[in-house]
């Protein structure tokens, strides 16, 4: 009988080849989603004040024109008062993700300095992105409105300027340093709490090495015109700043560079050059300097000068003493308050420098050191204050008015010579002339009865035989009495000169007064008030 094998039965489960390309797809679609999660880049949330130009799932993110990202999706914040954009940015691109990267949308833009972004007119608005420099994990941007004139990151200065008032000077101005473009203003604000106008400015590098402690900002909008004792000064910056605006920056004249400033600094922005001059100095010293003739020309911000040498400024007319002085006295001197800075001569603006001036003025005073009131432009009429040493005038020392010291002034110019002539018309209207005329007038009466008598003895037969000599003798007498008479030569003569000197007299003060008044009458025209028209009768 032949053996029949037994089947041996396998009792374990076995994968069904069948089941390797399920597998091999499962792992394969893992691998896939994987990868996708691996290389797929961030998303990120950027906030807009509006959707205007963003797309979603078309909108593209760009970086020196080249895509790193798209927009995914758009809604509306929590608030209801913006948008929010999700934007997935790719995986070779999120470097660029730093905390201070900034988002704008790219469209067309017309502005007052420039035309930007028509290409989007075809290819449609995109997000521009701008990488920043402190490296952090940030997902949450707020994009800018309008795009940055300063790459983050660049080299440079950014600076802070204040205002008590908002000049002609907006967004994107030019900051110029000698009429060279330096840097950019960034950015206005109106700061409430303090009320000044803020402006945020940046200087390029290598040029914020210009930037110390003394510089000073100016606004260099449009053209300045200046009339002041110095004459007409015109101030323009470059055809830029004329017609959009600007903002300039230099050491003031005599200032020696200051320290160094970090980031955020703030200055002052000057309403113009002039008004940069007036205030360049942190020390200086107030005196008062009293007048007592017109002051008509004389402004505050007036120079102050030594010998031709600015050393301060007119800060301002004691108004609201004048009445005071009204008061106790008639004619008081008006006085006036001036600023000293001894930055302006060359030493240094410290305290001591204005102690060293304070002791010289005070030792400079008994010597002769006086304060006048002089013409600094004919043409405009505009007055400054001249301190000089002077040797006809009486002893005096430096006086106090109010809590200020003062310095003892002296006339001089056409003040000084109206002085003059009214003391010295006063003396001649002192004279006597008038009794001297009627003593003349008594002469002359006796003189005519002089000669009435001597034409008697002339007729007289008696004298008829007086011989020839004593003839001519009376004769000789007769024609001298006839010139002393009213109708005489001599008498016309002296009558003419006395009337032509009176009104010598007259002309030159009235001249006087006009110059005083008027320092420019001499050049400019003078308008007379039209003659009135009679009224007609009803």
């Amino acid at each position: 009988m032949t053996n029949i094998a037994k089947p041996t039965i396998d009792k374990r489960k076995r994968l069904s080849v069948i089941w390797i390309i399920p597998l091999v797809a499962l792992a394969l679609g893992l691998w896939m989603v994987v990868d996708k999660k691996i290389s797929e880049g961030p998303v990120i949330h950027v906030s807009f004040e509006t959707a205007e130009g963003i797309v979603a799932a078309k909108t593209k993110v760009k970086y020196l024109n080249v895509e790193v990202g798209q927009v995914e999706a758009i809604s509306l914040n929590d608030s209801m008062d913006g948008v929010l954009a999700s934007v997935r940015i790719d995986h070779n691109a999120k470097h660029l993700l730093c905390k201070d990267t900034q988002f704008w949308v790219v469209r067309a833009r017309v502005g007052a300095g420039s035309v930007s972004g028509l290409g989007t007119l075809l290819a449609g608005a995109y997000l521009e992105l701008s990488p920043g420099q402190e490296k952090a994990t940030h997902f949450e941007y707020v994009g800018l409105e309008n795009p940055p004139l300063t790459p983050a990151g660049a080299a440079g200065i950014r600076l802070n300027l204040y205002s008590e008032q908002a000049a002609s000077v907006s967004t994107g101005d030019a900051i110029l340093y000698n009429g060279y473009k330096v840097g950019r203003v960034e950015g206005m604000r109106l700061d409430e709490a303090q009320r000044l106008v803020r402006y945020d400015l940046f200087i390029d590098a290598p040029y914020d090495q210009l930037v110390n402690s003394a510089v000073r900002f100016w606004n260099v909008s449009g053209i300045s015109v200046n009339a002041s004792a110095a004459g007409i000064d015109i101030k323009t910056g470059s055809l830029d700043t004329i017609l959009l605006g600007g903002v300039a920056f230099r050491l003031p004249d005599g200032v020696e560079a200051g320290a160094p400033v970090k980031d955020g600094t703030e200055f002052k922005l000057y309403d113009s050059y002039g008004a940069l001059q007036e205030q360049p100095y942190e020390y200086s010293l107030e005196y008062v300097v009293q007048f007592s003739q017109s002051l008509r020309g004389l402004l505050p911000g007036a120079p102050v000068e030594y010998r031709g040498i600015p050393v301060g400024s007119v800060k301002q007319i004691m108004a609201t003493k004048i009445l005071t002085s009204l008061q106790e006295q008639r004619g008081a001197a008006i006085p006036v308050l001036i600023k000293i800075e001894p930055g302006r001569l060359g030493l240094a603006d410290t305290q001591e420098s204005v102690d060293l001036i304070k002791h010289n003025l005070t030792e400079s005073v008994p010597q002769g050191l006086r304060a006048s009131l002089e013409t600094g432009s004919i043409i405009t009429g505009s007055l400054f204050i001249n301190i000089d040493f002077y040797d006809d005038v009486s002893s005096a020392e430096l006086g106090e008015f109010d809590q200020y010291s003062l310095i003892p002034s002296v006339e001089t110019g056409f003040a000084r010579i109206e002085r003059q002539l009214s003391d010295f018309l006063t003396k001649i209207n002192a004279l006597p002339i008038e009794q001297t005329m009627q003593h003349f007038d008594s002469m002359v009466t006796s003189m005519t009865e002089i000669m009435v008598s001597v034409d008697e003895l002339l007729n007289d037969r008696n004298t008829q035989k007086l011989s020839a000599e004593m003839t001519a003798t009376l004769k000789d007498v007769r024609k001298i009495l006839d010139g002393l008479s009213p109708d005489g030569q001599m008498f016309q003569s002296i009558e003419g000169s006395v009337s032509k000197l009176n009104q010598t007299l007259y002309n030159l003060d009235e001249l006087t007064r006009t110059l005083s008044d008027k320092p420019n009458a001499l050049i400019l025209p003078t308008n007379f008030p039209s003659d009135p028209l009679p009224g007609a009768n009803h």
